[in-house]
């Protein structure tokens, strides 16, 4: 039995008439919610799951970078670590990753800011991740669909900053008191309800809402392909757009990762 109380049960209730078979898991440790959900996958098990892990040990980001979590007080965990596993068939997959940050930032708080393409900031510092891989299966007629898990990693106190270039934060500074459970009930119904959304609209009509907390907009960036510029927000399909000396540039997440020349506010460093 886990010490922390989630709210399974409520979750459940909340997501599965829209998503029939849907469940909710907690273990207590794994290596990754992220990696078991795509071993599950690939031995054909495609039922609709939220997988909640309390401690991962080999926690994973964008670009193979590590996710690290720590323990806030014996029994009660430092992180909300789980990964959706679930069936969609959007017309276009552009931008899925920001919708997915997009949702957690505007369930958590008005003033979570995004970094593109799917970090959430708190105060110029990554305060949340996501990671979104798919795998094709032949049990659905349309060809678009994929059995989609989308990780999330939401620091619930600031992990240390050891080996880090930016000190992380916690969403303890962003509504004290609150738990990784508090958390996961605020944002698991939302989450799919986007994920519907997405699939029925794509990203087009979340762009506005994305920009107006884009972290990075007029911000000078370098890519990690070398290129240099300002960005200017995302266009429809959720490209990152680059002013560069040789005009605006659209950047797509699979190409590049970006990070700002200078912090974007005096007191970080």
């Amino acid at each position: 039995m886990t010490a922390t109380r989630w709210p399974c049960e409520s979750i459940r209730q909340a997501i599965e008439p829209g998503l029939p078979g849907f469940e909710v898991e907690v273990v207590p440790e794994i290596d990754s919610t992220n990696a078991e959900l795509m071993r599950r996958a690939r031995a054909g098990r495609f039922d609709p799951v939220l997988l909640v892990a309390e401690h991962q040990l080999s926690g994973r980001g964008r670009m193979g970078r590590q996710w690290v979590d720590c323990p806030d007080a014996p029994g009660k965990p430092g992180s909300l670590m789980f990964s959706l596993g679930v069936t969609l068939s959007p017309q276009d997959w552009s931008g899925l990753s920001l919708a997915v940050g997009l949702s957690l930032a505007e369930s958590l708080h008005p003033d979570i800011a995004l970094k593109w393409p799917n970090d959430l900031w708190w105060h110029d510092r990554k305060l949340a991740g996501v990671l979104v891989e798919t795998v094709n299966w032949g049990g659905d007629a349309a060809r678009n669909s994929r059995f989609t898990v989308i990780g999330v990693g939401i620091n619930i106190v600031a992990p240390s900053t050891n080996g880090l270039s930016t000190a992380p934060a916690g969403l303890a500074e962003v509504s004290s008191g609150t738990s990784a459970a508090q958390a996961l009930a605020c944002v698991a119904a939302p989450l799919v309800q986007t994920l519907r959304r997405f699939e029925q609209h794509g990203f087009a009509p979340l762009r506005a809402a994305f920009n107006a907390r884009d972290a990075l907009a007029e911000v000078a960036v370098t890519l990690s392909d070398d290129r240099h510029g300002t960005a200017q927000g995302v266009d429809a399909t959720g490209a990152l757009l680059v002013l560069t000396a040789q005009g605006v540039q659209r950047v797509t997440s699979a190409e590049v990762s970006v990070r700002p020349l200078v912090a974007p506010s005096a007191h970080l460093v």
